[in-house]
């Protein structure tokens, strides 16, 4: 494992109650890079992110920036910089795009004049967000409540973002937008770590990739070669299908 590595996974190992869902998983991601994570349903992908973001105890090596993640809340990992986009996005539907947004923020407790910059920041990379901040969350298109999620994680001023399927139920063409402001956003200073379903989507957009298979890594390389692997290919990528499918 890379000792200038910023998130630091080592023979990590989640369990729900005698079910091993993540069994000595081992992963590494450097400021500026975009790692992703795929693999099926069920894989523990979604285990992983939560075990790194606190929400589930773990056992093995866990570190942000060389700390120690274990002893650390949930919220002490926002502070430190660290955000999960989840897969179920948890918008207040009742709520406002503004208020949703600067709930992101309530964490980092910042100045006005650092939370009005920090909302710009969000509303120069998601212009829609803008258009409708007065509209109510529960109003907005998936693709809408998508740029919501992502905008609300940035207020955190987070250094590693962490996105659980960003492109679950979304059409082809609203993906691309949203994975294009992915790696817009690596320019800003900002590292992903991006569990996908979508494979070709996925390795499009990152560096280096990870296959989870039943909760252990099964391939490991860069985006590139993983895209070019004979089992990566007929397994995930679907022979060009997989475009017309998501």
């Amino acid at each position: 494992m890379s000792g200038d590595a910023m998130l630091e996974i080592g023979e990590l190992h989640v369990s729900y109650g005698q079910v091993d869902a993540v069994r000595g998983v081992s992963l590494s991601l450097s400021a500026g890079q975009i790692v992703s994570v795929i693999g099926p349903n069920g894989a523990g992908k979604t285990t992983l992110l939560s075990a790194a973001m606190g929400l589930l105890p773990s056992n093995g090596v866990l570190r942000f920036e060389g700390q120690d993640l274990h002893a650390l809340d949930v919220e002490s990992r926002v502070e430190r910089g660290l955000c999960l986009v989840p897969e179920t996005r948890e918008l207040f539907g009742e709520l406002s795009v503004l208020d949703n947004l600067m709930l992101g923020a309530y964490s980092r407790r910042l100045r006005s004049e650092a939370l009005k910059k920090q909302l710009q920041f969000v509303y120069d990379r998601f212009p829609r967000m803008a258009e409708r901040r007065a509209q109510r969350a529960n109003t907005l298109s998936g693709g809408e409540r998508q740029m919501l999620a992502v905008g609300r994680a940035l207020m955190s001023q987070p250094r590693l973002l962490m996105l659980d399927e960003p492109s679950l139920g979304l059409a082809p063409l609203i993906v691309r937008d949203i994975l294009t402001i992915v790696r817009k956003l690596r320019d800003d200073g900002v590292s992903i770590l991006l569990v996908e379903q979508n494979a070709r989507a996925a390795l499009e957009s990152s560096d280096e990739g990870y296959v989870l298979e039943t909760g252990e890594i099964a391939l490991h390389g860069s985006s590139a070669q993983l895209a070019h692997d004979p089992r990566v290919q007929a397994t995930y990528l679907g022979g060009g299908a997989a475009d017309e499918d998501d």
